[in-house]
C-alpha cells in the first residue's frame, strides 16, 4: 500500500539509543506505518546522507503567551523541535481570574523579561481555568505540539488573590489549591511546576508567590500529583525547598521530578549536585536535573539588570521608576551598600566581573566588545563603578552588557552532558527574549558537542533529545520512530548541523523586540504529526498540524 508520505534514504536513529540503520519511513494518517527499505509514498522527502530522527522535545520553555501570536513557536521550530512544554518555573498564565490578568502580566515582565505591552496585545484572555486555556490554544491551531504545566504562582493567585504575594496559604486555601490542581491535571496539564529560586522576583521586586509557599504546602500539592499519576513535577529549587529534598519527596509522590538547572560553576558546586543525583538514583529516586550545552549568558541593559536583581539593593529598585534607578546608580552610598552584599559571597548571584562585556552603547560606541574589567582597570576603579558610570552616560540607562553566569567551563559541561540521569533543558524559549535566546539548544548540542567534541555518540544524543524526554513526560507515542507512533520527524545533516547566529528583531505585538535564531545550518526537513512544516530548509509557515499534548495516566 502506498503511504501518504515517505522519508526516503536516510539513516534512521529511532530514539532508543540503538545504532542507526539505513531505511525509509512511511507515514499515513499522521502516524508512522512502516520503517524499512523500498517504501512508496504519494509525497517523498529525500533524506540521503542525512539522519532521520524523532522530532526533538523541549521540556523547558515559556511559550505560554507567545503561542497565541506565534503559532509556529519560533525559533524552536527552526531547530528540529516538534514538541514544547510551557509553564516552567510555575509561571503559567492559567488559571487566571480577570482581575488578576494585569498581575500575571507584570509578574512575567519582571521574572521572565516579557514586555507587558506585548502580553496585553497578544493574549486573547478568553479563558479562566487551565482547561479553558488549553482549549483556547487548541482552537487557534499551532505549528508544533504543545504541552503546558500548571504553575504554582498562577495557582496561588487564582485561589488567594493578592495575598499570594504576601503569605503562606491557610488550610482552606490549600484545599482549594489541591482541587484546582487536580482539575488542571485531569484536563491535560503536563505536570505541576514551581519555583523557590531567589532569582525569581515578580511585581514590585517581591518574591514570586510560589516562594511564599511553605514546604507543607508543596507536599500537599504533591499528594495530588501522586493521586492523578500524570505528567511530572518541575521545580526551580531554592530557599524553602532545596535540591536534596527533591530526592526524598519524589519516591513518595510517584511521578518523576525534574529541576532546573545543573550548570557548571566556578565554585565546583555542580560536582556536589552530581553526587547528590547519583546517590538519589541509587536509592530509587527519579529526579532529572536539567543540563544545557550553552553558557547561561544574558545580554541585559542597566535599565533592567536581571542578573543583578538578587542583590537586595537592586531588587528594591524594581518597584521604582527609571529616574529613581538613575538616582540610585549615581549615589555612592547606594553603590557601597550594593557592593557590601556581595562581599565574602561566591557562586550564583555574585557578578563574575571578568565576563561582563559591552554589547551596545550609544554614548560609547568605541567600547563595544570590550570587557568592563579592562575598562575599569584603565580608569583605576572597580568594575561595578565602571558599569554604573557607563550606564549613567546613556539617556535611558540603555547600556547593554553581555554577562556569563554559569556553564562556561567546556570540560565540565561535557561531563554533565554525558550523564545518564541528567536531561536536556533550560532553553527558556519564549522568556528573557530581549536578553537571551537558547532555543538553539538541540542544534548546538548536535553540532558543537556531539560532532565536534564527541561527548556522546549521535544515537545517545538523539535519545537525550527525544526518547528520554518522552519517557519523562509519560508520552508513549512520541519521542520514538516506530510503527504506530505519531509522525514527528526531523531530518538533519550531522556533518553541518549548527545553531547559527542570533539576531535582534521587532516582530512581537506592540512592536516589542526579541532575540531570535532562525538561521541554523543542516536542518533539512521537519514533520509534525505527519505534515511537513519544513522541506529542504524552507518553512511552510501556514501549516498548523500541532496538537495539544495531554499526558496519560502512568501505569505503575
Amino acid at each position: 500500500m502506498t503511504a501518504e508520505l515517505v522519508i526516503r534514504g536516510g539513516t534512521v536513529i529511532d530514539g532508543t539509543g540503538a545504532p542507526g540503520v539505513r531505511a525509509d519511513v512511511a507515514i499515513s494518517g499522521g502516524r508512522i506505518n512502516g520503517i524499512g527499505e523500498g517504501l512508496d509514498g504519494d509525497e517523498v522527502l529525500d533524506a540521503g546522507d542525512h539522519v532521520v530522527a524523532p522530532g526533538f522535545i523541549d521540556i523547558h520553555t515559556h511559550y505560554d503567551a507567545q503561542v497565541f501570536w506565534d503559532p509556529a513557536l519560533t525559533p524552536s521550530c527552526f531547530h528540529g523541535v516538534t514538541t514544547v512544554v510551557a509553564g516552567n518555573c510555575g509561571f503559567s498564565i492559567a488559571p487566571t481570574r480577570a482581575e488578576h490578568r494585569d498581575l500575571i502580566a507584570r509578574t512575567l515582565e519582571n521574572v521572565e523579561d516579557m514586555d507587558v505591552a506585548a502580553l496585553e496585545a497578544g493574549i486573547p484572555w478568553d479563558f479562566v481555568t487551565f482547561e479553558e486555556y488549553l482549549g483556547s490554544v487548541e482552537r487557534r491551531g499551532i505549528g508544533l505540539n504543545y504541552a503546558a504545566y500548571i504553575g504554582h504562582t498562577a495557582l496561588r493567585l487564582f485561589v488567594m488573590g493578592d495575598d499570594a504575594y504576601e503569605r503562606e496559604a491557610k488550610p482552606d486555601e490549600l484545599i482549594r489549591m489541591q482541587d484546582v490542581l487536580r482539575d488542571a491535571m485531569l484536563a491535560g496539564a503536563a505536570g505541576f511546576a514551581t519555583s523557590f529560586a531567589p532569582t525569581h522576583r515578580g511585581v514590585d521586586g517581591k518574591p514570586v508567590p510560589s516562594r511564599f509557599a511553605s514546604p507543607a504546602e508543596f507536599e500537599a500539592l504533591l499528594e495530588v500529583m501522586g493521586d492523578v499519576r500524570r505528567g511530572i513535577v518541575a521545580v526551580a529549587p531554592g530557599e524553602n525547598v532545596g535540591i536534596a529534598a527533591l530526592y526524598d519527596l519524589q519516591p513518595r509522590t510517584g511521578v518523576p521530578f525534574t529541576y532546573g538547572a545543573l550548570l557548571t560553576s566556578p565554585t565546583g558546586a555542580h560536582r556536589k549536585m552530581l553526587e547528590i543525583n547519583d546517590a538519589g538514583w541509587a536509592r530509587g529516586a527519579q529526579v532529572w536535573p536539567q543540563v544545557s550545552p550553552r553558557p547561561l549568558m544574558f545580554a541585559m541593559t542597566l535599565a533592567e539588570p536581571f542578573t543583578l536583581n538578587p542583590n537586595p539593593a537592586f531588587g528594591a529598585l524594581m518597584a521604582g521608576s527609571l529616574d529613581a534607578r538613575r538616582d540610585a546608580y549615581a549615589d555612592r552610598d547606594w553603590r557601597a551598600g550594593a557592593a557590601e552584599h556581595w562581599k565574602g559571597r561566591s557562586g550564583f548571584g555574585v557578578p563574575r566581573w571578568d565576563t561582563f562585556e559591552v554589547v551596545e552603547s550609544r554614548a560609547h560606541p568605541e567600547l563595544v566588545d570590550r570587557r568592563i574589567a579592562d575598562i575599569a582597570q584603565e580608569r583605576g576603579e572597580t568594575p561595578f563603578d565602571t558599569l554604573l558610570d557607563l550606564a549613567l552616560d546613556e539617556p535611558d540607562l540603555a547600556l547593554r552588557v553581555r554577562v556569563v553566569l554559569l556553564n562556561d567551563d567546556a570540560d565540565e559541561v561535557a561531563l554533565l552532558l554525558a550523564q545518564e540521569h541528567c536531561t536536556l533543558g533550560l532553553s527558556d524559549a519564549g522568556a528573557h527574549v530581549g536578553q537571551l535566546c537558547d532555543a538553539p539548544e538541540p542544534t548546538d548540542f548536535l553540532g558543537n558537542w556531539v560532532r565536534d567534541r564527541g561527548v556522546v555518540p549521535i544515537e545517545a544524543a538523539v535519545r537525550k533529545l527525544t526518547g528520554v524526554q518522552a519517557d519523562l513526560l509519560g508520552l508513549h507515542d512520541r519521542g520514538y520512530l516506530r510503527e504506530g507512533a505519531w509522525a514527528d520527524v526531523v531530518v538533519f545533516d550531522p556533518s553541518t548541523v549548527a545553531p547559527g547566529p542570533l539576531r535582534r528583531v521587532r516582530d512581537f505585538p506592540a512592536g516589542s523586540e526579541r532575540l531570535t535564531a532562525d538561521q541554523p545550518s543542516g536542518m533539512r526537513h521537519l514533520v509534525v504529526n505527519g505534515t511537513p512544516v519544513q522541506v529542504d530548509g524552507d518553512r511552510r509557515d501556514q501549516a498548523r498540524p500541532g496538537r495539544v499534548v495531554r499526558p496519560p495516566v502512568r501505569v505503575p
